[in-house]
């Protein structure tokens, strides 16, 4: 197996889109085990407290996604790494992509489902989302069902994300990963 010379210059992605990258790791990967123990607590403060810090955060990634794609557009991104091979470079986009399109989907189908069981949506105590959709139970259950299952999809492919990321890193060392971390690469 080739592997790059470990201090090799790499292009990276731009500072603000590397910002953005990790400030949506870290917000989903807060948010889905919240999201998984929020609803089995018992109703009271704890509750209410995870449901009000789980739509904040989806709101915020769902913000942060709009302005990661404006900027993604906006400023452009490195082409795929020379040294990937066509199956891991076609595996990359289609994890991308599905990403991109579940920073949307799960955020909106929460806000969808939320609306329609008829609770707030309190942003980070600041103000209040309208909701997007009237009153219906059946409908909300719906949609917080498909809102669940898409975030499990969203999990798995940011295990797979992570997973491809220290493959680069510690099995490859091609400079993959260095294109998205902070700091010198090269």
């Amino acid at each position: 197996m080739a592997t790059a010379r470990v201090g090799a210059t790499v292009e990276r992605y731009p500072a603000a889109l590397i910002v953005l990258h990790w400030a949506m790791a870290i917000l989903i990967l807060a948010t889905i085990p919240i999201g998984w123990r929020m609803g089995d607590l018992e109703p009271g403060p704890l509750q209410d407290t995870l449901y009000h810090t789980h739509r904040s955060i989806g709101v915020t990634v769902l913000a942060l996604a709009v302005l990661r794609l404006v900027l993604r557009r906006t400023l452009g991104a490195p082409p795929p790494h020379p040294s990937l091979p066509a199956w891991q470079r076609t595996l990359s986009v289609a994890v991308h992509h599905l990403l991109y399109v579940l920073f949307f989907l799960v955020p909106i189908l929460g806000w969808a489902g939320t609306s329609a069981f008829g609770a707030p949506i309190v942003v980070w105590g600041l103000f209040e989302l309208p909701p997007i959709l009237p009153r219906n139970e059946p409908l909300s259950e719906l949609l917080l069902g498909a809102h669940g299952l898409f975030s499990q999809t969203l999990a798995g492919l940011v295990i797979l994300h992570v997973a491809g990321a220290l493959y680069h890193a510690f099995v490859r060392r091609d400079g993959v990963m260095q294109r998205m971390l902070f700091g010198r690469t090269g």
